[in-house]
């Protein structure tokens, strides 16, 4: 007896191995290029601010360089002044141009050119340049920094000082008042006090 063979569908062939898609990105559109392309009105305001800000940085520079071109002698009080009329000071040491002007005027008689009158001495001491203070009790001046002490005069007696007080040039000006000239100034220990402009003789 013969045996009958049933034929069954097909054997499936295996599938082929899926490739990996490359990704195409899309052209942009209209209107995203429209925004980003860059456009003459853009690059001037760019360029416009580029140069303000190197114009400000200039400018800046400039006045740092006149500044130090210039210093500030302009600011700075005037070195020849009036001071008043001479009947208007009392006998004595006047500290009224201390703060301002850094002098004293004193009136009254004076050893180094034995006559009576006035010299304007510097609130400079003569040790490393502090300001003394006018003791009017004890009659004499006194540096606070070292205890540097002067006479009247601005004759150095006690501390550190190794010379008096300077006298700057004063005059009586055309209409009567004491000119003080802090340009010129005179020193004792150069036998300077007894020079005509380092004294005003005046009639207490």
């Amino acid at each position: 007896m013969s045996e009958t063979k049933t034929e069954g569908p097909p054997a499936a062939k295996p599938a082929a191995p899926a490739l990996p898609k490359t990704p195409v990105s899309a052209p942009p559109s209209s209107a995203v290029y429209e925004a980003t392309k860059p456009t003459r009105r853009g690059f001037l305001g760019a360029v416009a601010i580029g140069w303000s800000a190197f114009a400000a940085s200039v400018a800046v520079s400039l006045g740092l360089m006149q500044r130090f071109l210039y210093p500030n002698v302009l600011y700075e009080p005037p070195q020849s002044f009036k001071a008043g009329f001479p009947a208007d000071f009392p006998v004595g040491v006047d500290e009224r141009f201390k703060a301002k002007y850094n002098v004293w005027v004193c009136k009254g008689y004076d050893p180094a050119t034995k006559k009576t009158g006035f010299y304007i001495l510097s609130t400079v001491c003569t040790h490393l340049g502090c300001t003394p203070n006018w003791l009017l009790a004890e009659g004499k001046f006194k540096c606070p920094c070292h205890g540097s002490g002067f006479q009247p005069t601005g004759i150095n007696f006690e501390g550190p000082a190794p010379r008096p007080l300077e006298r700057f040039a004063v005059r009586l000006g055309d209409d009567g008042q004491i000119v003080v000239d802090k340009t010129r100034k005179f020193q004792q220990e150069k036998g300077e006090w007894t020079a005509s402009d380092a004294f005003l003789e005046y009639v207490v």
